[in-house]
Parts: C-alpha cells; sequence; structure tokens
C-alpha cells in the first residue's frame, strides 16, 4: 500500500468536492488515460486502472469515509480496519435488540400503548432489520445487465443452536419468575393510592426464558453476525442512485419471524465517451475540416460495438444525427432508447506555411453561396445599421 498514491491526487480533486465535479474529474482522467486512444501503452493501462480504482472508492459514501479516516488501510479488505467484522458497522441496531424493547426497558411499555401500556411478548415473531450494500457497476454493465457478487455483513440464526441459544441436547426453559412474559409487575403503596407498575424481569432480563447451557458459538443468544458474499442479478437499464430490493435478504427474524429486507445501493461509474439521459445515449464524434465539407463515412462507438455511418457533405458544427435503438435496454421493459450524436468540427492548427496558403487560395476561390449563414448574417446587420 505504501507505493499507492493519494486517491484525490489521483483524480486532481480534494476532499471538499461534489459529486458532479468528482464525476467530471474521472471523466478527464479516464479519458486522457484510456487504453483505446494508447493501444499497447502499459503505463497508461496502469493510470487508468489506477483512475478507477480512485473513483470507485470516492464515489463510494462508506468507502470515502473510510478512506478519509484510515487511507488505503481503510478499504483494503486484508487489512483490519476495511473490514466490518469487528466494527459493527452496516447493520443498524441489531446488536443491540428491537429498539421497541430498549424503550419498554425504560417507560415500562412498548410503542403504541403509552407508557403504562403492556409491554410486548418478547417471544412473539419479530422481523428482521433491513441490511444495505453498495455494487459499482461500469456504464457498460449498468446497460447491459450482469451479475455481481456483494459483501452482506447481517445477522442470522446460529447454526450450531438453531436460533435457540442452547447447547445441542439442552433446551431454553420459561422463565418460573415472569412465566415467559419477560416482566413482572410490582406493587407500591403511594400517597396517592396504590400504583401499580411493569418492569423487566431481572431473572430472564426480559428474555422470558432461561438458558441453563448456552450455546458456545453465539453465546447463548442465538443469532450471530458474520459477513457473506451475496450474488445479485443487476436488470439491464439500471442507473446510478436507483436501489435493487431483495426480499429477505436482510437480518433474520427473531421467534420464526420474517428476514428483513437487502436493499443495495447501485452506483455506475461515469464513461469516458457516452453519457446517458433516461435511455438515451449521447456521445461527441470530432471530425475534420474536410470530412465536414465534402461527406464522409465514419466510424461510430455503441454500446452494441463500433459501426459505419456516412455523414452528407456540409456538415454543420454540432449537426446531430441519431442511431434507433441503439441506446440502453428500457428498465423491466421491452425496446431500448436511441443514441444520440453531435458532430464536432476540428479546425487545424499549427498549419505549415504551404498549408496556410493553400486555403488563401481556397477561400478566394469560395463566394457567398458557399456561405449561407455568414452571407444572411451580414444582411442583418446592413439592416440593423
Amino acid at each position: 500500500m505504501a507505493d499507492k498514491r493519494d486517491y484525490y491526487e489521483v483524480l486532481g480533486v480534494d476532499k471538499s468536492v461534489s459529486d458532479d465535479e468528482l464525476k467530471k474529474a474521472y471523466r478527464k482522467a479516464a479519458k486522457k488515460y484510456h487504453p483505446d486512444l494508447h493501444p499497447g501503452d502499459a503505463e497508461a493501462e496502469k493510470n487508468f486502472k489506477e483512475v478507477n480504482e480512485a473513483y470507485e472508492v470516492l464515489s463510494d459514501k462508506e468507502k470515502k469515509a473510510r478512506y478519509d479516516q484510515f487511507g488505503h488501510a481503510g478499504v483494503d479488505p486484508n487489512f483490519g480496519a476495511g473490514g466490518y467484522g469487528g466494527s459493527g458497522f452496516g447493520g443498524g441496531f441489531g446488536d443491540f435488540g428491537d429498539l421497541g424493547d430498549i424503550f419498554g426497558s425504560i417507560f415500562g411499555g412498548g410503542f403504541g400503548g403509552g407508557f403504562g401500556g403492556q409491554r410486548r411478548n418478547p417471544n412473539a415473531p419479530r422481523r428482521g432489520n433491513d441490511t444495505a450494500a453498495t455494487v459499482n457497476l461500469s456504464f457498460e454493465e449498468a446497460a447491459k445487465g450482469c451479475e455481481k457478487t456483494v459483501k452482506v455483513t447481517k445477522i442470522d440464526n446460529c447454526n450450531e443452536c438453531g436460533g435457540s441459544g442452547a447447547e445441542k441436547g439442552s433446551e431454553a426453559k420459561t422463565c418460573p419468575v415472569c412465566h415467559g412474559s419477560g416482566q413482572v409487575a410490582s406493587t407500591q403503596r403511594t400517597p396517592f393510592g396504590v400504583m401499580q407498575t411493569q418492569r423487566v424481569c431481572d431473572h430472564c432480563h426480559g428474555s422470558g426464558k432461561i438458558i441453563d447451557k448456552p450455546c458456545r458459538t453465539c453465546a447463548g443468544k442465538g443469532r450471530i453476525r458474520h459477513t457473506v458474499e451475496q450474488r445479485v442479478k443487476i436488470p439491464a437499464g439500471i442507473d446510478d442512485g436507483q436501489v435493487i430490493n431483495i426480499r429477505g435478504g436482510g437480518d433474520a427474524g427473531a421467534n420464526g419471524g420474517p428476514s428483513g429486507d437487502l436493499r443495495i445501493n447501485v452506483n455506475v461509474r461515469p464513461h469516458p465517451i457516452f453519457e446517458r439521459s433516461g435511455f438515451d445515449v449521447y456521445c461527441e464524434i470530432p471530425i475534420t475540416f474536410t470530412q465536414a465539407a465534402l461527406g464522409d463515412e465514419i466510424t461510430v462507438p455503441t454500446l452494441d460495438g463500433k459501426v459505419k455511418f456516412t455523414i452528407h457533405e456540409g456538415t454543420q458544427p454540432n449537426d446531430e444525427f441519431k442511431l434507433k435503438g441503439k441506446g440502453i435496454q428500457r428498465l423491466n421493459y421491452s425496446g431500448k432508447g436511441d443514441q444520440y450524436v453531435k458532430v464536432i468540427v476540428e479546425v487545424p492548427k499549427d498549419l505549415s506555411k504551404q498549408q496556410k496558403e493553400k486555403l488563401k487560395e481556397f477561400d478566394k476561390a469560395c463566394d457567398e453561396k458557399n456561405y449561407k449563414k455568414h452571407k444572411s448574417f451580414t444582411e442583418k446587420i446592413k439592416d440593423l445599421f
């Protein structure tokens, strides 16, 4: 990791960079080192990979936060600070139990019943918490769809004890003090009369159960937090910032309750050539002055490969043409968007003396019919002044 350059330095930005500025910096750097522009150049390929690695980290809020705090060690899965295993990140409040139980132990009742209401049954089925993960996609992967493996930190029932918390061959028993309710009533005589309050059972600590022989794997909790690899199918046409919801992919439920969902946030890296609007794709292609004046057959890159297109004689700067059906697959629908190509006429630079003389001869040979816009503009000026 000592040989790695600072990611902010790689993209030429500072820590306060906005999302839009980061994308612009990435696009600029990616174009500069893109392998298509430097065939066979190992150094350019190395720089291109470095640029992609830097953007993948800095465009992900969680990774960026770890990188800002720990440097490269914070995002290296082979380094202790980069993992989730001991940090508790990404799993919500699963280790602290249900929030309703926390407030119930403080106020003597659960949500919905007021402070004096009955605490809900600790052994009733409870849905697991939702979990979240981020998947990073290339422009092409988002457009065409793919499969990705993401790492998810979640809570599951312990395989050793089946979620009971008791060692194999034994079982949890109903608490003899609270009889499984997880709470006990206490009566107190006050100047206002006799008042009865509910509090968490000290004998079972509110679980309603007593485990004489706790499972060694989960320490009697019946649940373990671990990191698993989840294979995810990415639908064609997904866009940056969208969320894929996998039902039942989150934390396991308690007492037979259903699992929560896994919400996967999609992050799409900008493309060095293409830009997206809805399901349409846009790109710019530079052509020479001669090609624009005389017309030519040019090669146009698309998501499906290169295609030939004939530009007509007299093509003007910023003229745009459409390639029907060459855009992005419509998400969950049939058909594709279109591709729009804007023509950029490049004016030649660094002309030799001979080239300049040739152009002057060419200009003298032209008249008003060759420059209709110039003629029209000149006439408008005459009318105004």
